[in-house]
């Protein structure tokens, strides 16, 4: 069914009043010449999508992550584990933002892992440290099909976080963060992020 102009506009209104999501994905595709050549850049794949604390030195331009256990605290070296936390630093003076990892897949040829925003582990504000609201999700996936790889960040039930008290008085820059990240962001983000993960 054709979406009308008035309905976009609306859908636009919504989604910067926090009452409506959007899902997105963004994703990158490798074709390898043979079965060996994929398999072996596929466990390269596999070791990069689970190292998040190299993912900071992918690019000036993207955000900066950082791993932390169950309890808060970082984690220098291992894969994420259902339960740990990933602090997000976006460039420029923003928040910090936080997700916490709820499932992790490693399979013969599917490995990654969900997260979904969440409070400060060190805070106990009982409140969402994140432009996005703890509805949304994000997976990080790399997948081997024939000899091609894809990898892909999959944005689900994304809306914005500028609801009190979740949103703890942040309301107006979760807004802007949030918007310039469908507008722009997101992509030049993902895109370098996925294009690493295939190198």
């Amino acid at each position: 069914m054709k979406t009308s102009i008035k309905e976009t506009i609306q859908h636009g209104v919504d989604l910067l009043k926090g009452d409506d999501s959007v899902d997105k994905t963004y994703c990158s595709q490798k074709n390898l010449p043979d079965h060996q050549t994929a398999q072996q850049a596929f466990a390269r794949a596999r070791e990069k999508v689970f190292d998040v604390n190299r993912w900071s030195d992918v690019s000036s331009l993207t955000a900066g992550f950082v791993l932390h256990d169950a309890a808060g605290h970082p984690k220098p070296s291992g894969r994420p584990a259902v339960n740990d936390f990933i602090r997000l630093e976006l460039p420029g003076p923003t928040p910090e933002n936080w997700v916490t990892v709820t499932q992790v897949v490693d399979e013969e040829r599917k490995a990654g892992f969900t997260a979904r925003p969440c409070a400060d582990p060190h805070e106990n504000e009982n409140r969402t440290e994140h432009f996005f609201t703890d509805e949304s999700t994000s997976t990080f996936r790399v997948e081997w099909v024939g000899n091609t790889l894809t990898a892909c960040q999959i944005g689900e039930n994304e809306r914005i976080n500028n609801q009190n008290p979740e949103a703890g008085g942040r309301a107006v820059v979760n807004t802007v963060i949030a918007t310039a990240g469908w507008l722009f962001y997101q992509k030049i983000q993902w895109k370098i992020l996925m294009d690493y993960l295939l190198e």
